[in-house]
């Protein structure tokens, strides 16, 4: 569900009736200096005044409302603007394109490459929240909340508990195939279930990004059961 806010525009021409206010005193102000020196300073505050303008819109325009709901973290509301958009979409096409978040059938695959997979995410997806800047909006919930609970409650627990068995296992057993780990079955139901949950955080990362019909683009994952 996605909705304009008010707010925002309100905020916005309150900030434009103080800017007018200023420059109007501003001048009031200068009206008794003659010659190039009042109009010299009368355009230095206007274009200070345009500029600050300018940039409070930069950072608020185009806000909306988006409701979202994750199972693992029931319904979420997020105050979206463009920065919000733009880290959405660099989460989403790194987490779309990857096995990890497709399906992988008993007979098909590599259970290694879904992990290295699973790594990649994990670091990748830290990377984009390190380089962008906090979301500053206090109205609602932020990407990055999103971002970190994907990683912490999510894709966190499953590596740090299969990476090692496997790990193990390959050290142990160099000339065997991995259809030969007697874990191997358990691995894969659980990284179908990870798959279903990770599934839920990348349509979110769509949906935040504006993307239309982002079940098409993710596709179906099968539920574990």
């Amino acid at each position: 569900m996605i909705s304009g806010l008010s707010g925002s525009r309100v905020v916005r021409v309150l900030v434009a009736a103080v800017g007018g206010g200023a420059a109007g005193a501003a001048v009031y102000g200068l009206r008794s200096v003659g010659g190039v020196y009042a109009f010299g300073a009368i355009g230095a505050v206007l274009g200070a005044l345009a500029v600050l303008a300018a940039e409070f819109y930069r950072r608020t325009a185009s806000l909306t409302e988006v409701r979202i709901t994750v199972p693992q973290l029931s319904e979420l509301t997020f105050v979206v603007n463009d920065h919000t958009r733009a880290v959405s979409w660099q989460l989403f096409v790194e987490s779309v394109t990857r096995i990890s978040t497709q399906r992988l059938d008993d007979d098909e695959g590599f259970l290694r490459e879904a992990l290295t997979s699973l790594y990649g995410l994990f670091a990748t997806t830290r990377d984009i929240l390190k380089a962008a800047r906090p979301t500053s909006h206090r109205d609602g919930v932020t990407v990055e909340y999103l971002a970190v609970n994907l990683l912490n409650r999510e894709l966190r627990p499953f590596l740090s508990k299969w990476h090692p068995r496997l790990r193990e296992f390959e050290n142990a057993h160099p000339e065997l195939n991995e259809s030969a780990w007697t874990e191997a079955a358990e691995c894969r139901r659980e990284l179908a279930r990870l798959q279903v949950n990770t599934r839920e955080y990348v349509l979110s990362f769509a949906r935040l990004a504006g993307v239309r019909d982002p079940d098409l683009m993710v596709g179906a994952l099968a539920s574990s059961g």
